[in-house]
């Protein structure tokens, strides 16, 4: 059963991946951010979901031929097959693109599903495929050679390494257009508080730059006279 709150998950959808870096940075965490994959899908909303994790290892030829799909639990598909509703499938590809992590017929399979996004640090086949079906997706680059050629799925829903980044199921993940980070699930609902926050100060500060105003003072806000328009500013937006 899903511990993420319908509160915290939609707070988490209306803040940036770069205002919660800020926020995680402030407590100490600074690898919890994917690095080097790009958005795939054509999705404008964030992805907000709870991790649930597929580990690869690097292929051995003899255990990794093309019969091993006649098993149903097979961990790739049955990672596929079973991703809960609003949960996010992050697969480990040991940050290796020469080998798909999956395809379209998976990647909608789990949209079927009603999974909120899929994330590798390797790539999908099937790319153009994937970017029109709406749901988040994010990967390295493009690879079209089947996974079985350098991937060998060993496990599911353990805590793994996805470009970089810890990642341990339950996880809370979120992306949008910068790219994909890892709140740790302990911390998700205070992260989604003072991200929010933070947000609504972001929107003043942006409103005030565009009017002009110097960045001095005001972001970081280090002048008293700053959190008397922001407090102005808020009452007239109603935020």
């Amino acid at each position: 059963m899903s511990k993420l709150s319908a509160a915290t998950r939609e707070m988490l959808m209306n803040v940036s991946t770069a205002t919660l870096a800020t926020c995680l940075y402030k407590r100490g965490l600074r690898s919890q951010f994917i690095q080097n994959v790009q958005k795939l899908s054509q999705a404008r909303q964030n992805m907000v979901g709870e991790a649930y994790t597929l580990r690869y290892i690097p292929a051995r030829e003899d255990l990794n031929g093309i019969e091993v799909f006649k098993d149903r639990t097979h961990p790739q598909r049955k990672a596929v097959d079973e991703c809960p509703a609003g949960a996010v499938l992050v697969i480990d590809s040991r940050k290796d693109a020469r080998a798909a992590s999956a395809g379209g017929i998976l990647v909608g399979r789990l949209m079927a599903r009603g999974a909120a996004g899929v994330v590798t640090d390797g790539g999908f086949r099937d790319s153009a495929e994937i970017a029109e079906l709406g749901i988040p997706a994010y990967h390295q680059r493009p690879s079209a050679p089947t996974n079985l050629t350098h991937h060998q799925a060993i496990d599911i829903n353990v805590p793994i390494a996805c470009g970089d980044a810890p990642v341990f199921p339950g996880d809370v993940i979120v992306g949008d257009a910068d790219g994909v980070l890892v709140l740790p699930a302990h911390l998700a609902d205070e992260l989604a508080r003072e991200a929010t926050e933070m947000t609504v100060f972001e929107d003043f500060v942006t409103a005030e730059v565009k009017t002009g105003r110097s960045i001095l003072g005001l972001y970081p806000n280090t002048d008293p006279q700053t959190t008397v328009d922001f407090q102005a500013w808020r009452k007239k937006v109603g935020r």
